[in-house]
């Protein structure tokens, strides 16, 4: 007897394999890195090893002949690494994805191609409104590493960052002290039988447990005004010791403000650092006396800060000196370089594995918080509010 035949055949009858939508494909990216010619800028976003690591993943690499000289990084180092080398730098500029530290000025932002991804710092309170405008012409997209966030919401760069800054602020202050440098001749340091240095630090984030440690560590008498307990709580346990700490208060505030010989401000807003010290509290501070505002590149935390740059770093306000440079970290080029690069590599990688930006900005929740131009459209709140530009939100833009 026949067997009844089967309309499908042998082969089709076999397991087959499930095929699927694939969203990512690797991309292999193309990254420029010029040299920084800002505010003495010599800090550089990849380290020859971070170069390595990307190269070794299938990326090119293209770096402005000199940009890692300020950080100590020789152009033989890039090229051992697997970087491409160029003095031209047009070419730089054309590159579809750039990295930088500073933000491109207007005549680099001339030079770029439309539609290329610049990754840089923001530094609200130094741009203007052109900038914005230029770079909406162009379709670039931008992303503000400090407005980057990790899975645990916290901004990693500014992390990074604000321990270099917590430091160096203390440094800088000993040095600004000086009778050398016109200062008013106090020394940080117990010395037996001289009374310590006062240091007021308002904020009790990363810069300021960094500058509190620093400033102790040089036998200073330290006081953390925050308004969050549990920030006051962890610089305590972190310490290690007990330090005077107390909530921002105006009334304890200005009697610290009044006795202290240095002022370190390190508040952060969530776009824009607060005003906490005012015109008035300035004032009634002692003559010769140091501020050193952290928050400046976030719009400082200070009523009488101003941007000022390495080459001129201090202003005088009421006898007060005041330094107000945005960039700290880029005093120690090397220190900071590795610790930027330290941040950018995972994301370029990522970038690389996700096939590109537009999927890394589906998926990565913090890297779109990083964002404020994408193709030419601003989707950052506090910039369209502080230039008075239109913005969209970019969750519309994207999915």
């Amino acid at each position: 007897m026949n067997q009844p035949t089967s309309p499908f055949s042998k082969q089709q009858l076999l397991p087959q394999e499930e095929k699927l939508e694939v969203l990512q494909q690797k991309g292999e990216l193309f990254i420029g890195i010029p040299k920084e010619n800002q505010y003495q800028e010599k800090r550089i976003c990849l380290t020859p090893d971070a170069v390595n690591a990307i190269t070794a993943h299938g990326h090119r690499v293209l770096i402005e002949s000199g940009a890692g000289e300020g950080a100590h990084f020789s152009d033989v180092d890039y090229t051992n690494a697997g970087a491409e080398i160029t003095r031209d730098t047009k070419k730089i500029f054309s590159c579809p994805l750039l990295l930088k530290v500073e933000p491109p000025s207007l005549s680099e932002i001339a030079l770029l191609n439309p539609q290329s991804t610049v990754i840089s710092a923001l530094q609200i309170k130094t741009q203007s409104k052109s900038y914005f405008e230029e770079m909406a012409k162009k379709r670039i997209t931008a992303i503000a590493f400090e407005y980057i966030r990790d899975e645990d919401g916290k901004y990693p760069a500014v992390r990074s960052l604000s321990e270099i800054a917590g430091i160096s602020s203390v440094l800088i202050a000993s040095e600004i002290m000086a009778a050398t440098n016109k200062g008013n001749g106090l020394m940080f340091g117990n010395i037996s039988g001289v009374p310590p240095v006062e240091v007021v630090i308002i904020g009790a984030g990363t810069v300021g447990e960094f500058a509190s440690r620093s400033a102790l560590g040089l036998g200073a008498n330290v006081k953390v005004f925050d308004n969050s307990i549990t920030k006051l709580r962890n610089i305590q346990t972190n310490l290690k010791q007990t330090v005077y700490t107390s909530t921002i208060q105006p009334k304890n505030l200005l009697k610290a403000l009044k006795r202290c010989d240095v002022a370190i401000g390190a508040t952060r807003g969530k776009d824009r650092s607060p005003v906490v010290v005012t015109n008035t509290m300035v004032e009634h501070m002692k003559k010769g006396a140091v501020i050193i505002d952290v928050s400046i590149d976030m719009g400082g935390c200070f009523e009488t800060s101003e941007i000022t740059t390495h080459n001129k770093p201090t202003i005088e306000k009421y006898g007060v000196i005041h330094y107000g440079v945005p960039n700290i970290p880029s005093r120690y080029p090397k220190t900071a370089s590795i610790s930027i690069s330290n941040i950018f590599t995972p994301y370029l990688l990522k970038l690389g594995e996700d096939g590109g930006l537009e999927n890394s900005l589906r998926f990565d929740k913090g890297l779109r918080n990083g964002l404020y131009l994408y193709h030419g459209i601003l989707t950052n709140k506090s910039v369209g509010e502080w230039f008075d530009l239109q913005y969209s939100d970019i969750n519309f833009l994207i999915f």
